[in-house]
């Protein structure tokens, strides 16, 4: 009798346990950053001294607007490549428009050289590092390459305050200081 009974109970424990444990660990082993490309135009189409913005599908699943997102595109420049950056030097500063304080769309401004949110008053420099408001991080950038002539956008990444790359984080997150040990990365969306 004891025996059926803490069976019965092992069951129901596994019943309820088991979905609730794939549940919180199912989005860690699954990759939801897209590995595709999307071309963004030729390289005439970019310069050094401004950013370009463009309008890419983030999401190819999504049809219409909704899976959509604006970046903003220049030629790279010697200061971008940084020696302290471990990853290879990406041809163009692709920079993405979602702000790293809660994720309202920022513009850049071309008679300051500011990307500003206007949400909650975040600024950010030419390169997209912090210089005003509420966020906790630069701007997140794509990777870049060029091919045939035209310029190619990849995955997003995460930059720390010194523009190291980091894996993609969502806004509020941070990536360097102590902060990251209290907020430790988790998936992105």
């Amino acid at each position: 009798m004891s025996g059926g009974a803490l069976a019965a109970g092992g069951i129901a424990t596994a019943a309820i346990a088991l979905p609730a444990l794939g549940f919180a660990l199912g989005p860690v082993a699954e990759d939801t950053i897209q590995d595709n490309w999307r071309d963004v135009g030729p390289e005439s189409d970019f310069n050094a001294t401004t950013y370009v913005p463009k309008v890419i599908t983030i999401v190819p699943e999504v049809g219409g607007e909704v899976g959509k997102t604006t970046i903003y595109v220049r030629k790279a420049i010697a200061a971008d490549k940084s020696p302290s950056d471990k990853g290879a030097p990406l041809p163009y500063v692709a920079i993405s428009t979602r702000c790293m304080h809660l994720g309202c769309p920022v513009r850049y401004v071309q008679a300051s050289q500011r990307f500003i949110c206007p949400c909650h008053g975040g600024v950010y420099d030419y390169e997209g590092k912090v210089v005003g408001g509420p966020p906790v991080r630069p701007l997140d950038r794509f990777y870049t390459k060029v091919e045939n002539g035209r310029v190619l956008v990849g995955k997003r990444f995460s930059l720390d305050s010194h523009l190291r790359r980091y894996k993609p984080r969502d806004p509020s997150n941070h990536v360097d200081g102590l902060w990251k040990y209290l907020y430790p990365s988790r998936p992105t969306t």
